[in-house]
Formats: structure tokens, C-alpha cells, sequence
């Protein structure tokens, strides 16, 4: 295991190895256990699971409390291709009781749709987003499973992410969603050190896109598993990635979505 370097007399460092060890030690995983058997018991509910290193953690916590927990994975329709294989193998290996719950229309559909993206426009009403990839797919997760989410989204990947979690005062990592949603979100505090030393610690599988993206180049803070094409993350260079690493992929995307070319 790697060593900590020497935190000295340096307060800050002090406090956060002190917090991280908090966090992840045996004491405070058995609270997190404790509040997420209660989260379900409470709500019922189910695992959002999008294949990426934060939802498996939650996974694993989840399936050590209540082993056959309900897991829903909502898709866009425009997930890495890897991403596919990999939830699969996961849910046959690890026996989960998945439940794949898709966009509708397909994100890929809304952008076509949309004609922002070929300099056109079709005439047709643009589905709402947030409707089609949160709302109407959350609504069918809660008819099926119930409205208690268990999530692996954290404060520290973005200010909105924090605004989510402080917004009520509560910074407890329940966020009660206009959608209806109870969602907890157990490792809501949990730095992205922390979360790959549990996923080393207890020998989890992560999705393999993780290191093509690492081989590419992208910076670990960048290394996000949403969508293939992400309004969110155009600035990073997503699409640059997209066209190096999966090339044949990038250009069936581009003979839809012509204006995907000019941002490489």
C-alpha cells in the first residue's frame, strides 16, 4: 500500500487524513450500513447504478446490508460501449436483480431531433431533458421499485453537486427530489481518493473505460462516465476522447450529429 506522505505540522493535511480514515473505517461504514438499511426500509427503494466507480461502491455497501436490493440502471441509450458489457458481466457475476430503465425517446433521438447539432432545424418540439433522462425515467423506477434511491453522486465533483447537498441545510446526503425521489447518497462526502481505496480494498471490478481513459490522457478529475455526448463536459475535451478512443464510434455519431466534428 502506498504510504500518506508525513502531513508535518500542516493543519489542513491533518484534518483530512483524519477525516478520510473516518470515513472509511469500520465504524462509520457500519453507520453508513445502519442508515442505509434504514433509507430502504423506510422508503423501499433501489440502487441507481450507472457502471461507474461511485455507484459500484454504493452497490457494494448497499448488497452487504440487503443482498437482492433492487438495482436500476437508466439508459440513455448513449452509453460507452464498454459500460454495456460491463454491467452486464457485473449483474450476472455479483446475481443482481437489474432492471435496465431507458430514456424515451433515446438522448441520441433528442439531439437529432433537436437539429442543433447539423445547423438545422426540423420543425418538430424538443423534449425536455431533464424529463426524458431524469423525471419520466424516475417515475417508472418508483412504480417498479419504489422512490428510496440509493446514488453514488458526491459533493466534491462540482459546485452544483455541493449547492445539491447543502441546499436544505441538512448535509446529511438525503435529497428529497421534486421528482418524487427519497434519494440517500451514502459516500455524498466521500473524497475520489476514498472511493478508489474502497474499490481496491475489497478487489471491485471498475468499468474498463476508467483506464482507456487514463491511457488517453484525460486528467483523473475529468474521468466522468455520463453520456457519450455530455453538454456538461464539452469544454474538457470529451469529444477529442470520444474521436481517439473509439473512432468507428465517433463517426456513426458524427453522420447524425454533424457538428460533433467541429469540436475535435
Amino acid at each position: 500500500m502506498q504510504r500518506l506522505p508525513d502531513p508535518g505540522l500542516d493543519l489542513t493535511v491533518l484534518r483530512r487524513v483524519r477525516s478520510g480514515a473516518n470515513r472509511t473505517g469500520p465504524r462509520e461504514l457500519g453507520r453508513m450500513r445502519d442508515r442505509i438499511a434504514d433509507h430502504l426500509d423506510r422508503h423501499d427503494g433501489y440502487v441507481a447504478f450507472s457502471g461507474g466507480k461511485d455507484s459500484l461502491v454504493v452497490l457494494h455497501l448497499a448488497r452487504s446490508v440487503e443482498p437482492d436490493v433492487p438495482v436500476a440502471f437508466f439508459d440513455s441509450g448513449l452509453e460507452y460501449p464498454e459500460t454495456y458489457d460491463y454491467i452486464r458481466e457485473l449483474a450476472t457475476n455479483w446475481h443482481l436483480d437489474l432492471h435496465v430503465i431507458p430514456s424515451v425517446p433515446t438522448l441520441l433521438q433528442v439531439l437529432v431531433d433537436s437539429g442543433l447539432w447539423d445547423h438545422t432545424r426540423t420543425g418538430r418540439p424538443v423534449p425536455d431533458l431533464q424529463r426524458v433522462l431524469i423525471t419520466d425515467p424516475a417515475k417508472r423506477a418508483h412504480e417498479q421499485l419504489g422512490p428510496g434511491e440509493l446514488w453514488g453522486v458526491r459533493a466534491d465533483e462540482s459546485a452544483a453537486r455541493r449547492a445539491l447537498y447543502t441546499r436544505h441545510g441538512r448535509c446529511d446526503g438525503v435529497i428529497a427530489r421534486l421528482d418524487g425521489t427519497i434519494a440517500y447518497g451514502p459516500i455524498w462526502n466521500w473524497s475520489t481518493s476514498e472511493v478508489w481505496g474502497y474499490a481496491a480494498y475489497h478487489h471491485l471490478s471498475v468499468n474498463p473505460v476508467y483506464a482507456k481513459l487514463a491511457a488517453l490522457g484525460v486528467r483523473e478529475e475529468h474521468s466522468r462516465l455520463s453520456h457519450l455526448i455530455d453538454g456538461n463536459h464539452l469544454e474538457r475535451g470529451r469529444l477529442t476522447w470520444l474521436q481517439r478512443g473509439w473512432p468507428t464510434l465517433f463517426e456513426q455519431l458524427a453522420d447524425a450529429l454533424p457538428r460533433i466534428r467541429q469540436m475535435t
